[in-house]
Parts: C-alpha cells; sequence; structure tokens
C-alpha cells in the first residue's frame, strides 16, 4: 500500500509541476465560426469587378511583318477578389467602432452582418463590398484591428461565365423573337397555347439572366472583404486550489488506468506460470526418456 500510494503522489506532483511550468489550462480555445464556410451564404453574395487593358496580337511572318501588323485589342476582364481576415481583440467594442468607422470612411457597403456570443466572448462577421480602386488600402487598414489571426486575398477570373451568359442571353433573345413571329400566323388553339407557355418560359429565363448579368455591370462592381472580429479574453489567472483540483482528477484518472494494467499482466502472468510449471515436467521425462 505504501509503495502505490508513493506512486500516487509521484504522478501527482508531475502533474501538478507541469501545469505551471508550462502554462497549461484547463480553459477552451478560441475559435472562429465558420459564418463565411456556409453554402448558402457562399452562393447568395458575388461581388465582380472588371479590369481594362491593351492587348497586343502579332502574327509569325517575320519581325518587319509582324512589327507592321501588330494589332492592339482592348480587353475588358471580369474578375472576382475576395480578402478575408479573422482577428482576435480584448477592446472588443473600441475595435468593432474602428472597424465601421473605416467602412464609412471608405465609403463601402455592410452586405450581410452576423453578432454572436455574449459579453467575454462576442464575436462579429461582415461581409463589406468594397470599390476596386480602393480594395488595397482597405484591405491594409483593416489588418491594424486587432490581432490578425488569418489574411489571405483570392482573385477568380469571371470573363468567359460572362460571355457565357452574354450568349446566352443573345440566343434567347433570337428564339423570343422568332416565337413572336410565329404566334403571328394562324393555328390551332392548342398550338396557340403551347406556344404561349414556351414564350413565357423564354421570358422568364431572359429576367433571370438579366439579374445575374446586372452583377457585372460598372455600377455594381465591388470587391468583396469578409471581416470577423473575435473577443479574446486575455490572460486568465487559474488558482492554486482548481491546480491541485486538475491535477488530482488527472492521477486518478491515469493512477488506476496503470493498476488496471498492472493487475491484468499480474493475473495473465500468473496462469502463464501455472501453464508452464505443469508443461515442463513432463518435457524433462520426454528428454530423459
Amino acid at each position: 500500500m505504501l509503495i502505490m500510494l508513493g506512486g500516487f503522489l509521484v504522478l501527482f506532483t508531475f502533474r501538478f509541476i507541469y501545469g505551471y511550468t508550462t502554462g497549461m489550462a484547463e480553459v477552451r480555445e478560441e475559435y472562429f465560426s465558420d459564418f463565411f464556410q456556409d453554402e448558402e451564404m457562399a452562393s447568395r453574395w458575388h461581388n465582380y469587378a472588371s479590369d481594362k487593358y491593351k492587348f497586343k496580337r502579332q502574327t509569325d511572318y517575320n519581325v518587319a511583318e509582324a512589327a507592321s501588323q501588330a494589332n492592339e485589342y482592348d480587353v475588358n476582364q471580369k474578375y472576382e477578389k475576395t480578402a478575408t481576415i479573422k482577428s482576435k481583440t480584448k477592446t472588443y467594442d473600441e475595435d468593432e467602432k474602428r472597424l465601421r468607422d473605416e467602412i464609412k470612411k471608405f465609403n463601402a457597403i455592410i452586405q450581410y452582418e452576423q453578432n454572436s456570443g455574449q459579453k467575454g466572448n462576442r464575436e462579429l462577421s461582415l461581409l463589406v463590398g468594397v470599390l476596386p480602386e480602393k480594395f488595397d488600402t482597405f484591405y491594409i487598414e483593416l489588418q491594424t484591428i486587432g490581432k490578425v489571426s488569418v489574411k489571405e486575398i483570392t482573385k477568380v477570373d469571371k470573363t468567359n461565365e460572362f460571355k457565357s451568359l452574354q450568349a446566352k442571353r443573345t440566343s434567347l433573345e433570337s428564339m423570343r423573337t422568332s416565337l413572336l413571329e410565329l404566334r403571328r400566323q394562324s393555328g390551332k388553339i392548342e398550338e396557340f397555347i403551347n406556344l404561349q407557355n414556351r414564350l413565357l418560359e423564354v421570358e422568364q429565363e431572359l429576367q433571370s439572366l438579366g439579374v445575374l448579368l446586372g452583377d457585372f455591370d460598372e455600377e455594381n462592381e465591388f470587391c468583396t472583404v469578409k471581416f470577423s472580429l473575435l473577443e479574446g479574453r486575455g490572460e486568465i489567472k487559474i488558482s492554486t486550489l482548481h491546480r491541485i483540483k486538475t491535477a488530482f482528477e488527472w492521477t486518478i484518472q491515469y493512477y488506476l488506468l496503470f493498476l488496471c494494467i498492472a493487475a491484468a499482466a499480474s493475473v495473465f502472468s500468473f496462469f502463464f506460470l501455472l501453464i508452464i510449471d505443469k508443461l515442463i515436467p513432463g518435457i524433462i521425462n520426454r528428454i530423459n526418456s
């Protein structure tokens, strides 16, 4: 019993000292919610911008002919640019006010907002649309709010998607014109009803395309900034009594586990030795004979 008690005290002392030296605390970690990873959220908001530049194309005959036949084309690239910033702060109220002041300063708009948690563990998530020419400066300014944990910028080309929508709209407009011409001709009532229904479907598709293409209009051009502000709890002082309690619970758990393993090993060894004790005389007799 003294040996077992001594082992318990050694393990308890080790855990108690370990808690002090490593600064480990039985406190749950702070983490950011998955607000911006929600599929519904991601599919609802899209901000697009455009970038115009010159593109040179040359022929492949020779240098002189290439220089004379060089052409410049105006290229209008459509793209989606998104910045993500996640910050922690101990002065939540002051940093939230500063964040909103920065949004007003850059004439940006809050497109989606979520507040969660209670005082001491609050989180603010904002989806902000900012003009493309102010995007970089706005991104740098927001990094001075709180202590940044995560930051990234993603740019995705949407030119092909934009051209595909335009081509689809042109095709639907041609189909609508053809259907309108057919409607002027005489025919059966059933054919007229089917023609009218098809015309309504085309009109609905054109309206949906108009909404999608409207996101690409220059007057609606924005870049997206996803900003999360998490309130940190700061340094938490842990009392000696709490450390003793934690060390005691940990020691009981693992020391009992150790004793169970040792007991199981002892029982296994006992029966193993019994089997060996029964078998060895017979083996020796056979060897002698």
